[in-house]
C-alpha cells in the first residue's frame, strides 16, 4: 500500500478521514463501557477481581484470535466491505446482551467476545487506512486525530453507562443479605437486565452505521504488491517486533487502570465512593486522553513522535506511583491524570511500528492488533494481584508496562529524522 495509490485531490482524503473517524468514536464508546460493566457484573454475580476481569479477557482476547483472520478478510473484500462486516458483527454482539442478561455470566462473556470480534475487524481495517490517507511523516498526527474521537467515545461512555446501568437501587452487602432468597434473585435479575436497553440501542446504531458505510463512496486503496512472507516473519524486523510488545503492554496498562478505576476510587483510603458515584469520574481518565490527542495532533507535527511518547510514558510512571503510595484526593486525581498521558501512545506506537513496511503494512497492522490482547492478559494479572494484595498496590503492574513504553520511545526518538537508517 502506498499513498501514491490515492487520488491526487485532497478532498476525497479529507472526506474519507471524517467518515472513518466516526468509527473510532463508536468503538471507543463500546470499549469504555466495559469499565462500567465490570464492577456492575462483579456485584451482580458476586465475583472475585480475577473472575470480573474475564470480561476484559474475553473482550481483548478476541483481538488475538480474530486479527489475522480479519486481515485475510480485508485483503479479500477490501477496506470498505471489511468495515461493514465489522459493524454488523459488533451489532450482533450488542444484541446478545439481551439474552445474556437472562442466562448468566457465561453468556455475557460470549457477547463480549462477539462484540470485540467486530471491533477487531474495524481496527484492522481503519488504522492502516488512516496512515495512508496522506504523507507518511504525518501519519502519527493523523492517527492521533482520529484516536482523539475514539477518546471522545471513551469519555462519554462511563458517564452514560453510570446513568443508564448503575443508576438503579443499590443495596449494601448487609442489606442484600437480609432479603429473602426470592427477593435476592429478583434483585440480581433486575440489575442484570439493566444492560438490555442500552445495548439494544447500540446494536441499532451500529447497523445504521453499517448501512451508511456500505452506501458512501470512499477512495479505493489497492495493494500494489502482496507480501510473500508469513506474518510471523515480519517479527524479524526489530522495530515492528518491539512495537508489538509496546502495544501489548500499553493497552494492557491502559485497560487495567480503566477496569479498576471505579473500585480504586471506592477504596476507603482513596475516596470511598459508590460505583454509581465513581463512574462519572472515570470520564476524566478517558477525557484526558481525548484532550491530549487533540493537542498531540498539533504538537507532533513539530516534535518527534518518539520523544513525545517517552515523555508521556515517564509522566505516567510518576503519576501511578503517586496514586499507589498516597491516598485521598491526591491518589484519585493522580491515577485519573494518567489518561492525559495515554493520549498519544497507541497511535504513535502503531504508526512508528508500521513506518516503511510497504506492501507488508496490512500484515504488520494485523500483528499490532493481535498485540491488543495485552488488554486481556494484563488486567487479568492485575485482578489476581488485587485479590492478593489489594486494589491500590495492584497498580504497580501498569508501572512496569509504561516503563517499557518509555524505552520504546527513547529507542526510536529519531525515527523520522534518521531516514537513512535501515528499518
Amino acid at each position: 500500500m502506498d499513498a501514491s495509490a490515492l487520488p491526487e485531490a485532497a478532498q476525497p482524503q479529507r472526506s474519507a478521514l471524517v467518515i472513518v473517524t466516526l468509527l473510532f468514536f463508536m468503538w471507543g464508546l463500546l470499549t469504555s463501557l466495559n469499565d462500567v460493566l465490570i464492577p456492575h457484573l462483579k456485584a451482580v454475580y458476586t465475583l472475585s477481581y480475577v473472575q470480573a476481569m474475564l470480561v476484559q479477557f474475553c473482550f481483548f482476547g478476541a483481538y488475538f484470535l480474530v486479527s489475522v483472520p480479519a486481515g485475510m478478510l480485508i485483503r479479500r473484500i477490501g477496506y470498505q466491505r471489511g468495515v461493514v462486516s465489522g459493524l454488523v458483527l459488533a451489532a450482533a454482539g450488542c444484541a446478545l446482551f439481551y439474552p445474556a442478561s437472562l442466562g448468566g455470566y457465561g453468556l455475557f462473556l460470549t457477547a463480549f467476545f462477539v462484540l470485540a470480534s467486530g471491533i477487531t475487524i474495524l481496527q484492522v481495517a481503519a488504522n492502516p487506512y488512516v496512515t495512508i490517507l496522506g504523507p507518511a511523516a504525518t501519519a502519527s498526527s493523523r492517527l492521533t486525530l482520529t484516536q482523539a474521537f475514539n477518546a471522545l467515545g471513551t469519555t462519554v461512555a462511563p458517564a452514560l453507562g453510570g446513568l443508564l446501568i448503575l443508576s438503579g437501587v443499590t443495596l449494601s452487602a448487609q442489606e442484600f443479605a437480609q432479603l429473602p432468597v426470592a427477593q435476592q434473585l429478583a434483585h440480581k435479575a433486575q440489575e442484570a437486565a439493566a444492560v438490555q436497553g442500552p445495548y439494544l440501542v447500540l446494536a441499532g446504531l451500529l447497523l445504521l452505521g453499517a448501512l451508511v458505510f456500505a452506501l458512501v463512496r470512499l477512495p479505493r486503496i489497492e495493494q500494489e504488491a502482496t507480501h510473500q512472507g508469513s506474518a510471523l516473519a515480519l517479527l524479524k524486523q526489530p522495530r515492528l517486533m518491539l512495537g508489538v510488545l509496546a502495544i501489548f503492554l500499553y493497552v494492557g496498562g491502559e485497560v487495567s487502570i480503566g477496569s479498576l478505576l471505579i473500585n480504586f476510587i471506592g477504596e476507603p483510603s482513596v475516596a470511598g465512593l459508590s460505583a454509581a458515584a465513581a463512574a462519572p469520574l472515570v470520564s476524566y481518565y478517558w477525557g484526558g486522553a481525548m484532550v491530549g490527542r487533540f493537542v498531540g495532533f498539533a504538537v507532533m507535527r513539530k516534535v518527534s513522535p518518539g520523544k513525545a511518547l517517552a515523555v508521556n510514558a515517564a509522566c505516567s510512571v510518576l503519576l501511578i506511583l503517586c496514586a499507589v503510595f498516597s491516598g485521598g484526593a491526591l491518589a484519585m486525581w493522580s491515577i485519573l491524570a494518567v489518561g492525559l498521558c495515554n493520549s498519544i501512545m497507541f497511535p504513535t506506537i502503531f504508526s512508528m511500528a508500521l513506518h516503511r513496511l510497504g506492501p507488508a503494512t496490512g500484515q504488520g497492522s494485523g500483528l499490532l492488533c493481535m498485540a491488543i490482547v495485552g488488554g486481556a492478559i494484563v488486567p487479568f494479572a492485575q485482578g489476581w494481584l488485587a485479590d492478593l494484595f489489594g486494589v491500590q498496590l495492584s497498580f504497580l503492574l501498569p508501572v512496569l508496562c509504561y516503563l517499557y513504553v518509555l524505552f520504546f520511545g527513547i529507542k526510536y526518538a529519531s525515527l523520522y529524522t534518521d531516514s537513512h537508517k535501515a528499518v
